[in-house]
Order: structure tokens, then sequence, then C-alpha cells
């Protein structure tokens, strides 16, 4: 990530910590004087978000910081732990909204108030932009924290439909005298939290799924595969493995090339392979290459060794 992106992503988390601050005030001060227990719940959630968001920021600062000698590979994967936190509060968030609309079912429902139903819709608007400008900016920079700061805003959107879709029945079925509509407020709550249980699971998920470093996909390694062997010099691919590390990928490779060349050229065929993968791919931090002897009675050019596997890896070479 270029400078520029680095600042572009710590502007956008700065915005959603202040948004969320806001919001969290509103929402519990609104939602006392109304007495709309679904937007003081929802306000709460909020404030969870806000530990959120500190937690998306002081990740994204060290994984800016530059390679050190303890840390050579670099902070990348401090991005990652920043979204794995940001999943665990998504849950907690999740629990306690779930727990209070079924709390709210078991007593006499609140008078709903016009003022709460229009916190609630500034609420969703503000908080659908922010997943859209989160969202679409963290691709383009490829930030785990800021899409994990996105996923949080989205959960936020399911929340907010529920306090509007609630808060709406419950004012429509005061109007219409119909009280059962007045219970639409925990219902929606309650189907509300199962949705930001799975979105940060699959968060959570990824997050971990890095910090183990598994491989990327198949067909990231068939694309790699292709543009190493644009190199003429590279008669055979024995082994390919890739892995992200935080925001950055990192590749292993093993190519086999004519015997009879010096280490000179040896060296400038390295060169050529990095430069190859690199320059199409802005996310790869890293290209270790091995160069194993090929001679011409050995396999066809650009085939890799008999058993090798799908991600293109031979234990033997």
């Amino acid at each position: 990530m270029n400078k520029t992106g680095r600042s572009a992503g710590e502007q956008a988390i700065w915005i959603s910590l202040i948004s969320n601050m806001f919001l969290t005030g509103i929402k519990i001060a609104v939602g006392a004087l109304a007495g709309s227990q679904v937007l003081v719940a929802d306000g709460v959630h909020n404030a969870g978000d806000v530990i959120a968001t500190i937690a998306a920021l002081a990740s994204t600062k060290v994984a800016n910081r530059p390679k050190d000698e303890s840390h050579m590979y670099g902070h990348g994967k401090a991005e990652v732990i920043g979204s794995a936190i940001v999943a665990v509060i998504m849950i907690i968030a999740a629990f306690f909204i779930a727990y209070h609309a079924v709390l709210s079912i078991s007593h006499p429902a609140s008078k709903p108030s016009l003022i709460a139903l229009i916190a609630a819709a500034v609420s969703l608007i503000w908080k659908q932009w922010l997943y859209i400008y989160c969202n679409r900016l963290g691709r383009s920079i490829k930030s785990k924290s800021l899409m994990a700061t996105a996923h949080d805003h989205l959960a936020d959107v399911y929340a907010s439909i529920a306090a509007v879709a609630g808060i709406g029945l419950a004012l429509i079925g005061s109007w219409l005298d119909i009280a059962v509509l007045s219970y639409g407020d925990p219902v929606a709550g309650i189907i509300v939290s199962y949705f930001v249980i799975r979105l940060a699971y699959h968060m959570g998920k990824d997050a971990i799924d890095i910090l183990m470093e598994k491989s990327v996909s198949v067909e990231q390694i068939r694309d790699y595969e292709a543009l190493i062997l644009t190199v003429p010099e590279v008669k055979r691919i024995d082994r390919l493995r890739a892995r992200e590390f935080g925001q950055y990928i990192m590749l292993d490779v093993r190519v086999g090339i004519p015997a009879q060349l010096t280490i000179q050229e040896g060296h400038d065929i390295i060169r050529k392979i990095k430069a190859a993968i690199m320059h199409e791919n802005a996310d790869v931090e890293e290209v270790l290459v091995h160069l194993n002897p090929w001679y011409e009675n050995e396999q066809p050019e650009g085939t890799k060794h008999e058993g090798a596997k799908p991600d293109g890896m031979n234990p033997e070479a």
C-alpha cells in the first residue's frame, strides 16, 4: 500500500470513529427521552463500534510501520488482528441485541415515538453511506482493517433497518390500534442479530485463515504460473506456493532453467520472474525464486514434475 492509500485509509477510519461517537450519543439520548428500547440498544451497539473502530485505527497504524530488524517482513498482519477483534466485538453486540429483544417481548410494549423513528432513519442512511465509502476504499487499497470497519458498518445498517422497521410498525400499530404490531421492534432485532453474527463469523474466519497463512486460490496460482512462463528461459515450474501476509501476498517459486546457464544469467532470470509477477500484481510484496537445473531430455517445457499437487507444489524439487 502506497503512502496515499495509507493516508486515505486512516482518514476513512477517523471518519468512522467520529461518526460512531456522534451516533452513539444521539441514539442513547433520543432513545432515553422517547422511551425507545430498541434505539437505546442500537446506541449501545454503536458504543461497541467505537471500540472496534479504535482497534481498527490502532492496527492500521501498526501495519503501516516500515520493516525493522525485529519484523523484517513488515507489520501487515496487525490489520488482520484488528479485523479479528472487530469480529469478536460484532458477535458480542449481536448477542446483546438478541438478549435485549427477548426481554422486550416479555414486557409490555413501550409507546412508540416519531422522533425515535427519525433518529433511526438518519442513522440508517448515514451508516449505509459509511459502508459504501469504506468498502470501496478498502477494496481499492486492499486494507483488511478498513474492510472490517466496512463490514461493521454493514452490521449497523442491518441493526438500523430493524430499528426503523420495529419503531415504524409500532407507530402503525398505535395509529390503527393493532397491539401485536408493537412487538415488531424486538422480533426484528432478533432476526437482525442472526445476520450480524453470520457476518462477523465469516469476517473472523477470513482473518484466522490469513493468520494461519492459508494459500491463495487455485485461480490466482494459475495466473502466477502463466506470468512465470512468459520468461523464455523458464522451462518448467517445479513448485509454486503463495500465501497472504496481511495486505500483501508472498510467493515461493521453484523453476527449471537450462543447466548450462551462468550464475549471472540465473540472477537475471530471477529478476525477470519477479518483474513479470509484481508488475501485474501490486499486492505481491515478495517473490522468492529457487532455480533448478533443466536438461533437454527432461519433461517438455512449461510443465510441472509428475505428481505435482494442484497448487504446483512438488516436495521433491
